[in-house]
C-alpha cells in the first residue's frame, strides 16, 4: 500500500509522495501530512544503528516516498549526501560523516549540520530536494517555477541546490536589509540565469504571505507551474527527519536510551521534523523549541495561546533567520495535537490568517502538548553574545547566534543521564558582526568563500505586494520562453 498524504484542513484528495513533491500548499490551503506516520520497531532501530548517513536516509525516506522505485531513490540519496557536497567540515571532522556530533560536556552535544555549500542546516534537505525535483520533472517532461521566501538561510540553500537544474527557475523573496551581509552576498552574488532574487520592502512574514498568496491562487499556480521549497513542502520536512536518527545513534550506545534535542526555531519546520521522528518511534525525551525575541512559539508552549504578530511587531534581531512571527509548520503539529480534526483546525487557522490569536486551551487540547514532549524558551541578544563567549571559553567552540539560542535554552532543560543534542543552524562565518561582538574577532570561514561580500550582486527591490510578484513571474517566464 503506497503512502498517502492528506491536507491538514481535510479539503483536498489524498495523493502520493511524487504527486505532492513539486507543490507547496494543498489546494485547500492546508499542509500535507502522511495519513499515518510509518513506525520503526526496536528491531528496526537495532538494524539502523550501524548505518551511515546515506543508508539511514534511505531507511527513513523509503517509508515516505514509497512510490519512487527503490533503486532510483537510493541513487538520488547517494548522489546527494557525498563528502564533496558536504565538504566544509571543520578541523577534526570527516566530511564523509555528513553530520558529525561534537561532545561539549557530559550529556551535552552539538550536531553539526552546516557542512554543505551554504554553511547552513537547510542544505541537508535542500540538496536532496534539488535532485528529487530534477528527477520528477524529467519523468513528467515538465518545468517548474519555484517561489520561496527566506529569512536568511533557506534562500541560499535553495538557490545553490537548484542553480543550473534543467527545467527549474527560482524566484526567492527576502526582507530588504534584514539578512546578514554574508547571507545577502551568498544569494545576490549568484549570476545563474534561472535564479531571481527579490528584496521585499518588509519583513520575512510579508515575504511568506506573498508566497502563500501565489500558492492559494490555484489558476495562477497551475498556469505558471508554481512549486515551493520552503518548509511548507513536505519533501523538506521528510529529509530533515533523517538527521534526528543520525544524532540519536551517535549520542547513545543502546536503543533503550532516550535523548533530548534543542532546536533553534522560527518557522517550526526543523522541530516539526523532530516531532515526526518521535512519532515514528525514535526515543526522544524532549524537543526544546528555542526562539529569539520573536517568541510567538515560546508564548504558545508557555500559555496555550498562539498569537501571530503583524510585520510591525516582528523584531530584527542578531539571529535573523528566526525573525518570524507566523510559523507555517506549526499547523502540522496542531493537526496532530487536534488528533487530525480538520474541521477544528480549519476554524482555528481562519482566525490565524485574520491575524487573530487562537486559544488551544479549550476542550483540554493544550493539555496534550505534554504527551508530545515539547517545551520551549526564548533568548535575547545579550544572552546570545554571552552564550557564544561562554561556549568558546568552556569548549573552545565557536557557534553562530541561532545555535547560541538553541544552546542557551537547551541548557535550562538538561537532565542527568539524558543527552541533550543542540542542532546547529549555521557556521559562525555567516554572522561576523555578532561573532566579533562576542569574541573580539571574526570567525574562520572556508577559503573558497573569502571575499564573498565583494562580489557583484544581482537583485531587484519589490514592494510587499503579491500582485507585483505575479506580474514579475509572468514577465520573466515569458522572457525566458522566448529566448
Amino acid at each position: 500500500m503506497v503512502m498517502q498524504y492528506i491536507s491538514t484542513r481535510g479539503g483536498s484528495p489524498s495523493q502520493n509522495f511524487s504527486q505532492i513533491l513539486l507543490g507547496g500548499l494543498a489546494p485547500d490551503g492546508g499542509l500535507y501530512l502522511p495519513e499515518s506516520y510509518p513506525q520503526f520497531s526496536k528491531s528496526d532501530l537495532d538494524a539502523m544503528r550501524g548505518m551511515n548517513y546515506r543508508e539511514l536516509a534511505f531507511a527513513v525516506l523509503s517509508r515516505f516516498a514509497d512510490d519512487i522505485p527503490p533503486d532510483d531513490l537510493r541513487a538520488l540519496i547517494d548522489r546527494t549526501y557525498t563528502a564533496s557536497t558536504f565538504a566544509y567540515a571543520r578541523d577534526g571532522d570527516s566530511a564523509e560523516d555528513i553530520t558529525p556530533l561534537h561532545r561539549l560536556a557530559p550529556d551535552l552535544f552539538l550536531l553539526a549540520l552546516s557542512n554543505g555549500p551554504t554553511l547552513a542546516f537547510k542544505d541537508m534537505a535542500m540538496q536532496l530536494l534539488g535532485n528529487l525535483f530534477e528527477y520528477a520533472l524529467a519523468k513528467q517532461h515538465a518545468e517548474l517555477n519555484i517561489v520561496g521566501a527566506t529569512s536568511g538561510d533557506t534562500g541560499s540553500a535553495a538557490e545553490y541546490a537548484m542553480r543550473g537544474k534543467r527545467g527549474i527557475r527560482v524566484f526567492m523573496l527576502s526582507p530588504l536589509g534584514k539578512m546578514s551581509r554574508f547571507q545577502t552576498a551568498q544569494m545576490f552574488s549568484l549570476q545563474d540565469a534561472n535564479i531571481f532574487n527579490l528584496a521585499v520592502e518588509g519583513v520575512f512574514d510579508d515575504c511568506q504571505d506573498m508566497v502563500k498568496a501565489i500558492s492559494n491562487d490555484l489558476g495562477f499556480k497551475q498556469r505558471y507551474h508554481i512549486g515551493a521549497v520552503n518548509s511548507i513542502n513536505w519533501g523538506r520536512i521528510a529529509a530533515q527527519v533523517v538527521y534526528y536518527f543520525k544524532g540519536y545513534f551517535a549520542a547513545t550506545r543502546s536503543n533503550d536510551e532516550k535523548v533530548s534535542f534543542s532546536v533553534p526555531s522560527g518557522n517550526f519546520g526543523n522541530v516539526c521534523a523532530g516531532h515526526i521522528a518521535r512519532m515514528m518511534g525514535l526515543p526522544i525525551h524532549r524537543l526544546v523549541v528555542a526562539t529569539n525575541e520573536n517568541d510567538v512559539l515560546d508564548e504558545f508552549f508557555s500559555t496555550g495561546i498562539y498569537r501571530p504578530r503583524p510585520s510591525a511587531q516582528t523584531l530584527h534581531t542578531s539571529s535573523p533567520s528566526m525573525d518570524i512571527s507566523k510559523a507555517s509548520n506549526f499547523e502540522r503539529f496542531v493537526a496532530d495535537l487536534l488528533e487530525r480534526d480538520s474541521a477544528s483546525l480549519s476554524r482555528f487557522w481562519r482566525q490565524v490568517e485574520l491575524g487573530q490569536a487562537v486559544d488551544l486551551r479549550e476542550n483540554g487540547v493544550f493539555d496534550r502538548v505534554a504527551d508530545y514532549g515539547l517545551v520551549s524558551g526564548s533568548n535575547t541578544h545579550a544572552g546570545r553574545v554571552a552564550t557564544i563567549r561562554a561556549t568558546w571559553d568552556k569548549y573552545a567552540t565557536v557557534i553562530d547566534p541561532h545555535t547560541a539560542d538553541g544552546l542557551a535554552v537547551g541548557l535550562a532543560y538538561t537532565e542527568p543521564g539524558i543527552p541533550m543534542i543542540v542542532l546547529e543552524t549555521a557556521q559562525p562565518a555567516k554572522f561576523d558582526d555578532t561573532i566579533h561582538e562576542a569574541l573580539g574577532r571574526a570567525s574562520d570561514r572556508p577559503a573558497a568563500l573569502a571575499g564573498l561580500e565583494a562580489l557583484p550582486q544581482r537583485f531587484e527591490v519589490m514592494p510587499a505586494d503579491a500582485g507585483r510578484l505575479k506580474q514579475y513571474i509572468q514577465t520573466q517566464t515569458s522572457s525566458m520562453e522566448n529566448k
